[in-house]
């Protein structure tokens, strides 16, 4: 599952959206003003009650095609919970017409965006971008799902399936610090028997117990064409499509008719005070959850505001009381969250280590009372509008985001022109409202609270918090059923007035439009790079500057990570609050960050604010405030966050990984926080001489991407150019990487861990290698393409063994690696191990002319969408400034892909896939794992804790 947040309530003054109806009768708002950004959109209905929506979009050869059933966990029954999931994962696997391997094999070779699905509690997505010469295809596709499909899944199949839901729920719940904390909410705020009761995920034991009749009948009962909506969006024919869509969706039979959803709102009749021991947190956190409204209820566009306005900046309640005044968080944040049949406001903050939750509670009541007593500004409402002015416009930079905003409305609001009341709704909300919201669901009503805390500090949960009733699941070995997932499906085959196994042939080739770009060289040094991009009135940019932490010594790591916070806390003539609110009122952003190879500014904005959002960049640039309270405070943060990440298994893998490929000592092994130690001794002067030896134009590029010329570009660097004084800077050579001499196999312990983390590798080429980009494509059928690779193939589909396995070649200009990395099912380490060796050991090998065939073809195919949106525009920069590319990359790579031979990837194989001089790091359970790992061949592992 990957979930796709749909675009929620905006505001934006001059838009408008246009509807025709099947009649093409056009509909538009009399009293709308004139437009920057409009949607048009044509809403069809078939006899069978598919809805059908179409936006067009030329702007890119691209569309996006989504089939949204309108049935999530909502629709499920106590006992048969996470069916609405598990057919998000079901629906790709198989279809009568597409064969094994659906959608997400024909994915392989149109060029598709990575088929995926996302569900909620009261939707299911399935969604793809892909060239436009594959429209009908995808069309043939999605109608599989609705009409052609449940005959294919088989008991093998529901059993394999079930195996990668499971994976997921340890990958995402049960391995991760608070995971069992939406459950906890959940059980606790909605009552028995109501829709939201239980986890969109579903339990394990629900999943385990599901029967091939149970799913079955679930399937039929919500997977019709009168329950959902296909929506699709970019670059197509309007009239083609509609007659596309009425051939292959057509004669599906309409399903019985599905009524809405009823239940009374949610009343609480006391508080509830809970806890849980997590057994991987490594703070404790504090959550304390109303209940509200549902989806576009008046009220829910002023409880959205209030939890902006309580959440975000200096001048926030619980920023100024939590985290700044009394300093027991490191993080405190307010949100609503609405869904079809009813909303819930949380307050959630999470304490420093050792900090009692009574204290956090303490503090978080009088973060309220001091909203209850100073309320909100008119100033305030208004540069929060603002941001959901620019919010709204990022959302829909791409034809996807257009078609998931349509299909929400027609879905959850019941008309997909509803946006012109949404914009109505949301400009209307007053401080009053605000206000008013506060004291009928919040202030005195009875909430749900949680603790989640450490295991063994029980003491510091909230007084007389109740423990939690939360089932954990065993490790035990040899626990799971067995299956044949190569078990070809027999069944009899739903007929059809057509051939439909006759896959349809590609429309005419999209040509790829390199985007027209600016380049020069100011006299200060600092390259520019430009695209000039009018679809939506925003504007990207990012101001890189190289060093790092290159730039840093071993013994005071984490100064230039925390040199980039502190520049975002105010400027000379501004304090970190003032600063704030300049770049709010603008719906703007601006944020410097650090990685291991630069310090950046990255910003948007609306386009009629650039240049003022640019003064504000030129100010945290040339004139830091230096901040001695703001400095301490990110000190701490700092700290907080080292200690959070000894909770992630992923973190752990990551940074162990780094040490163990670039040895201990090696800059680039270092985690750029820094250590507990370093960043204890690191002071404000410090930050200080980094600034005034490091930060020089002559290592500075700046990138835009947007609706902007390049004269005014240009005008808006002059201050830049003229004040940034030149420094020469030399960025430090760093030591050569070493192969491993053969492989090892290291571990470390988390005790109880649900699942390992693999993290496997070896050194590898730099970005601006002649073969890099060679590297990149060989890795495509392994482990890069998603469900195309062979490692996804494998281990999630063949065996169960997890939810997620990649690979790939990532790399700067100064170093580069192989690595591959995965969560497994904990009680089969071993056996994971064993089978990515021996895919890795034979790929070479085993590579096909059918390999081949696929790669050129998603390759050559996906570049038409390569430059859709802003940021990926921005990306196309980055990429030709950082390895010194030329503009037309993407046509040379096209070219490239085009000759290479069998015998090119076989040589490419040999000589950059190294399974037995690699890195084998695993993070689990010693206790159940360990031990096998001897069995690899690679001697005794080595124990890292």
């Amino acid at each position: 599952m990957k979930v796709v947040k749909l675009l929620a309530s905006v505001i934006v003054i001059t838009a408008f959206i246009s509807c025709k109806n099947s009649s093409q009768e056009t509909q538009t708002d009399k009293n709308a003003s004139t437009t920057e950004i409009s949607i048009p959109f044509e809403k069809h209905t078939l006899d069978n009650g598919l809805t059908v929506l179409f936006h067009e979009d030329k702007s890119d050869p691209v569309v996006a095609v989504a089939l949204t059933a309108h049935v999530g966990s909502a629709r499920e029954k106590e006992g048969k919970t996470g069916f609405a999931h598990l057919f998000e994962h079901l629906l790709f696997l198989e279809s009568e017409n597409l064969g094994k391997g659906g959608l997400d094999a024909m994915s392989a070779r149109i060029g598709g965006a990575g088929a995926n699905g996302s569900t909620s509690r009261d939707v299911t997505n399935y969604y793809q971008t892909v060239p436009k010469d594959a429209l009908e295809k995808m069309i043939w596709a999605e109608a599989d799902k609705l009409g052609y499909f449940i005959n294919t899944v088989t008991d093998p199949v529901l059993e394999k399936e079930k195996q990668v839901v499971k994976n997921e729920k340890r990958q995402s719940v049960d391995n991760n610090a608070y995971g069992h904390e939406s459950y906890v909410v959940g059980k606790n705020l909605y009552p028995e028997g109501h829709p939201y009761n239980w986890q969109v995920i579903g339990s394990l034991e629900d999943l385990q117990n599901a029967s091939l009749q149970d799913v079955k009948d679930f399937y039929n009962d919500w997977y019709t064409p009168n329950n959902a909506v296909l929506t699709i969006a970019g670059d197509f024919d309007k009239d083609q499509a509609l007659k596309w869509v009425e051939k292959y969706f057509g004669e599906i039979k309409r399903g019985k008719e599905v009524e809405k959803t009823k239940v009374a709102l949610v009343q609480l009749k006391s508080n509830k005070n809970l806890y849980y021991e997590d057994n991987f947190a490594q703070t404790p956190r504090l959550g304390m959850n109303w209940p509200t409204i549902p989806n576009y209820h008046k009220d829910s566009y002023a409880l959205k505001i209030l939890g902006t306005y309580l959440s975000n900046g200096k001048k926030a309640p619980l920023n100024e009381v939590v985290v700044e005044g009394d300093q027991v968080a490191d993080q405190a944040y307010a949100y609503n969250y609405t869904s079809e049949l009813a909303g819930q406001f949380s307050i959630v903050a999470r304490a420093y280590d050792g900090v009692d939750l009574d204290s956090v509670l303490t503090s978080v009541t009088k973060a309220m009372a001091l909203f209850e007593k100073n309320g909100m500004s008119q100033n305030d409402l208004d540069r929060i509008k603002t941001g959901e002015e620019t919010d709204f416009y990022q959302g829909l930079s791409s034809v996807l985001g257009k078609g998931f905003q349509l299909t929400q409305y027609q879905i959850l609001a019941g008309d997909a022109g509803f946006l012109t009341e949404d914009v109505k709704n949301m400009q209307a909300v007053t401080v009053e409202d605000v206000k008013n919201v506060y004291k009928k669901y919040i202030k005195g009503q009875h909430y749900v609270m949680t603790s989640f805390v450490p295991k063994g500090s029980t003491a510091l949960a909230v007084t007389d918090a109740q423990i939690a009733d939360v089932v954990e699941e065993q490790i035990v070995e040899n626990a799971e059923e067995s299956f044949d997932a190569s078990v070809t499906a027999q069944y009899e085959r739903t007929p059809s007035s057509f051939d439909r196994t006759i896959e349809p042939e590609y429309g005419s080739t999209p040509t790829l439009a390199i985007p027209e770009v600016y380049r020069e060289k100011l006299s200060s040094g600092i390259t520019v790079l430009g695209i000039e991009d009018n679809e939506v009135p925003l504007v990207q940019l990012q101001l890189e500057i190289k060093g790092g932490m290159l730039l840093e010594s071993t013994d005071k790591i984490g100064v230039s990570g925390m040199l980039a916070d502190l520049m975002n806390k105010g400027t000379a003539t501004k304090t970190a609050a003032e600063l704030e609110e300049a770049i709010d009122q603008l719906g703007a952003s601006i944020y410097v960050r650090s990685n291991n190879q630069s310090i950046s500014i990255s910003a948007s904005s609306l386009s009629r604010n650039y240049d003022e959002v640019m003064k504000l960049v030129n100010e945290v640039l040339l004139e830091p405030r230096w901040d001695k309270g703001e400095f301490d405070l990110i000190k701490q943060q700092t700290l907080s966050q080292i200690q959070q990440q000894k909770a992630s298994l992923r973190a752990i893998a990551g940074n162990q990984f780094d040490k163990l490929v670039y040895g201990e000592d090696h800059i680039l092994a270092q985690n750029n926080l820094g250590t507990a130690q370093s960043v204890e001794e690191i002071t404000i002067d410090d930050l200080k001489s980094y600034y005034n030896n490091y930060l020089s134009p002559q290592l500075a590029s700046f990138k835009v991407v947007g609706d902007i010329t390049k004269v005014d570009v240009n005008s808006s660097l002059q201050t830049l150019n003229e004040k940034w004084a030149k420094k020469e800077v030399i960025i430090p050579k760093i030591a050569p990487i070493e192969m491993p001499i053969s492989s090892k196999v290291y571990f470390y312990d988390v005790p109880n861990a649900k699942q390992s983390i693999l993290s496997f590798g070896h050194p590898s080429i730099p970005s601006t290698h002649q073969d890099f980009y060679k590297v990149e494509v060989l890795n495509y059928r392994l482990g890069g393409g998603g469900f195309a690779s062979q490692l996804t193939q494998q281990l999630r589909e063949g065996k169960g063994y997890t939810y997620g396995i990649r690979s790939g070649y990532s790399g700067s200009p100064i170093a580069g690696i192989f690595n591959i990395s995965s969560g497994v099912r904990s009680n089969v380490t071993y056996e994971s191990t064993v089978l990515v060796r021996e895919i890795l050991t034979n790929y070479g090998a085993n590579f096909t002319e059918e390999d081949l065939e696929i790669t050129k073809s998603y390759m050559i195919k996906s570049s038409a969408r390569a430059f859709e949106s802003q940021g990926a525009k921005l990306r196309m920069l980055s990429n030709i400034e950082e390895d010194q590319l030329p503009v037309d990359y993407a046509l040379q790579r096209q070219k490239e892909v085009k000759n290479l031979s069998l015998e090119n990837m076989k040589n490419l194989a040999q000589e950059y896939i190294h399974p037995e001089q690699m890195i084998y790091l695993i993070v689990g359970d010693k206790a159940t794992q360990f031990d096998k790992l001897e069995k690899l061949g690679f001697g005794k592992p080595i124990l890292l804790n």
